[in-house]
């Protein structure tokens, strides 16, 4: 991956798909956490900001083999929140999801927005997934 993907779109359930492909074909081979991560943020947007808000997505290789991917929409106050849901529940697990696969996340705060991002612990390329997955127990 030598350049960064960057899209710029509206957050609507429709595009989380067309957002997990187009990372996928950036990438030139499925990379799960990449497209987990992704998934998880953009529907974070749709969910708490609100559907049809305008966001960036941007995933770039950083040093020391990380992938880096951010999402940045216009809505300064709307702060993420890990839950402990119940057994039952069926939200409020994507931050837990992220922070599974990611090897660290944050919120950068700006004037007029935010951008959620996190880097994924080895390059996401053709050679595979940014690590290995554990065979089932």
């Amino acid at each position: 991956m030598s350049r960064p993907l960057v899209l710029e779109l509206l957050a609507l359930p429709k595009a989380v798909p067309e957002v997990r492909r187009a990372v996928r074909d950036h990438l030139g081979a499925p990379c799960p956490e990449a497209q987990l991560c992704v998934s998880e943020l953009l529907s974070n947007v749709i969910r708490h900001v609100g559907e049809g808000t305008p966001v960036s997505v941007r995933l770039a290789a950083r040093g020391h083999g990380r992938t880096r991917l951010e999402v940045t929409d216009a809505d300064p106050y709307s702060w993420l929140v890990v839950r402990r849901p119940a057994g039952e529940q069926e939200t409020g697990r994507g931050l837990l999801l992220l922070d599974a696969v990611a090897a660290c996340w944050g919120v950068t705060q700006r004037p007029g927005g935010k951008t959620v991002w996190c880097e994924l612990p080895g390059p996401c390329n053709v050679a595979g997934t940014a690590r290995p997955v554990p065979p089932p127990e």
